[in-house]
């Protein structure tokens, strides 16, 4: 298969390189890989794939939000994460409809807080939840056999320094074992599911 991977080189995007490597891998990113692209803008999303060329499968490890008290949080504060984990990846699979190479396959990732909210967490729940809702919704309409599935991992091992003070008592997933159901969703035959890995 040709792969496109977004967010190649952050933490969990290299364990899903390096699980997918067997594939012909095309790789993009805010400020590296083969490809630049800012998935919070459609026409950055419409010009990656003019350059990515055919692709059998996207997969998207890309989108951040903010942490902030619900007492401290401003509307553009939740803008922000909507447009950056949410809107970005409803992007990439709206334009990629439509050049996916038939029977190809979307990976979205949400996370764990989509199920287990905590304290500073609001935005960054709202938009992981809603991305497992639109998976879920859009495999029933994606055309040409397209599928679509999110992977949902706990906090990673890999990311205990930055996150582990806002995931206390959270057992930490270690990278690889995420990467795995990239895998499944890439090479597999399931749609519109939800791959909870925690």
């Amino acid at each position: 298969m040709r792969i496109l991977i977004i967010g190649a080189h952050g933490t969990l995007g290299q364990a899903i390189t390096r699980e997918l490597a067997a594939h012909e891998l095309v790789t993009a990113g805010r400020s590296s890989g083969d490809l630049r692209v800012d998935i919070k803008h459609e026409g950055s999303v419409a010009s990656m794939y003019r350059e990515a060329g055919p692709l059998d499968a996207v997969v998207v490890a890309a989108g951040g939000g903010v942490m902030v008290p619900l007492t401290e949080f401003t509307v553009e504060q939740y803008r922000t994460s909507f447009n950056d984990k949410l809107l970005g990846q409803v992007n990439v699979v709206l334009a990629g409809q439509q050049v996916l190479n038939e029977g190809g396959s979307f990976t979205l990732t949400s996370g764990i807080l989509s199920h287990e909210p905590i304290p500073y967490g609001s935005a960054m729940t709202m938009s992981s939840a809603a991305i497992d809702a639109f998976a879920v919704a859009a495999a029933i309409e994606l055309p040409r056999g397209l599928r679509i599935n999110v992977v949902s991992p706990g906090m990673l091992v890999e990311s205990v320094p930055v996150y582990g003070d806002y995931l206390r008592g959270f057992e930490p997933v270690p990278a690889a074992r995420a990467a795995l159901a990239y895998r499944r969703s890439v090479e597999g035959r399931d749609t519109g599911r939800v791959y909870r890995v925690y």
